[in-house]
């Protein structure tokens, strides 16, 4: 029976199909098979060699260290896509809010007195004003299960839609509208658009993407939406740009102490994904992928190691993650050769520096064998299953 050690509060038909797959869950579980989190920082946390791999119920992993885990042997997994809808929903929100100062109009009225309030909202609400949405154009940047969902919505709204993604995957192709006008760059999407949203990841070439510079590039008075992470924009630079009128609203989903009382900035408690639907599709993908990989030694959805799954077949399996070098698999199958044991089945796939190798053998593994694989200088992790 494996352990799963949770850090955060999981919604329960997650914990539950764990439970029926045989595991065991708790917050307070010792030598844990697997950790399951959400926002939980683990960059600090000392992690049981027991401890074979993490999922992260939801889609950025900026709070797990990902480049100890691979070193350690552990493999980390996300939740893609399973909170776009929630997400998706979040934005059309989110471009209404910059475009109709719709928060600041609840709050004035908040602040009428009792006694003639119909009359003060005739005659004041045009401070309230925005622009409507229909005609106008919408940069997405990121075009993954998010970013098309929005792009095709906002098609729908009547907009004219510029979406840039050089990473754009086959299947995300196939979920966009054609109406949607591929951006080459992303100068072009700060030239033509009046509406942009970030839909990308945090990595060092992301860092502050939307700084003072890209700022001087874009349309004047743009308005611009960030649900997907605090760091791809640079705070001060923002605030600058919204002071010289260069942008009329920034929409965040990631308030602090620079944002949070700022004119012009709508500051949302990090909402994107808090919906009950989207805690449990999260919950639910992060409970199949920690089973199939502890019991199968299938890897799915991992953002540090390939993805790899093998129909099982023979008695024991072998599951090694090694570093991508030069004869490993050779070195394996030597070991297992000479002990006459048959292979019935194998597959590698390398993903940068590292690989991930799954054996299947006709005959039980002696522990001379995965001792000897596991002295092995380039190899990371070793799991007979």
């Amino acid at each position: 029976m494996y352990k799963i050690k949770t850090l955060n509060k999981i919604s329960k038909p997650g914990l539950d199909l764990l439970e029926s797959f045989g595991c065991t869950t708790g917050d307070d579980l010792e030598k844990p098979d697997a950790l399951l989190v959400r926002s939980a920082k683990l960059h600090d946390m000392k992690f049981d060699p027991d401890t074979v791999c993490i999922a992260r119920a939801g889609a950025g992993v900026n709070n797990i260290p990902i480049d100890r885990c691979t070193e350690e042997g552990i493999v980390v997994f996300n939740t893609p896509g399973a909170n776009a809808e929630a997400v998706k929903e979040l934005a059309l929100c989110a471009l209404l809010l910059a475009s109709r100062d719709v928060i600041g109009g609840v709050e004035w009225v908040r602040g009428l007195t009792e006694d003639g309030v119909a009359a003060a909202v005739e005659k004041g609400k045009s401070a309230f004003v925005g622009p409507e949405l229909m005609g106008k154009t919408l940069g997405v940047i990121g075009l993954g299960a998010v970013g098309a969902k929005i792009a095709n919505a906002a098609i729908s709204l009547g907009m004219t839609v510029y979406g840039y993604d050089p990473y754009l995957s086959v299947n995300a192709a196939w979920m966009l509208s054609s109406c949607i006008i591929p951006a080459q760059d992303l100068d072009t999407i700060y030239r033509c658009c009046d509406y942009l949203t970030l839909h990308v990841p945090y990595l060092d070439s992301t860092h502050h993407m939307l700084n003072a510079d890209a700022f001087t590039k874009m349309k004047k008075g743009v308005r611009i939406i960030n649900l997907a992470r605090a760091e791809l924009v640079d705070d001060n630079a923002m605030l600058d740009a919204l002071q010289n009128g260069m942008v009329s609203r920034y929409v965040t989903d990631f308030p602090n102490d620079v944002t949070a009382h700022a004119a012009g900035i709508v500051p949302l408690p990090h909402l994107g994904a808090s919906t009950p639907e989207s805690e449990e599709k999260c919950a639910l993908m992060a409970a199949r992928d920690l089973n199939d990989y502890l019991k199968n030694g299938n890897i799915n959805h991992s953002v540090n190691l390939p993805n790899v799954s093998l129909e099982r077949m023979g008695v024991a399996r072998l599951c090694v993650i090694h570093r991508n070098v030069p004869r490993m698999i050779n070195g394996f199958l030597d070991l297992i050769g000479e002990k006459n044991i048959n292979v019935e089945h194998m597959i590698n796939k390398p993903r940068g520096e590292y690989a991930y190798t799954i054996i299947d053998t006709g005959s039980e593994l002696d522990q001379e064998i995965i001792d000897k694989i596991k002295q092995m200088n380039e190899v990371l992790r070793v799991r007979v299953i």
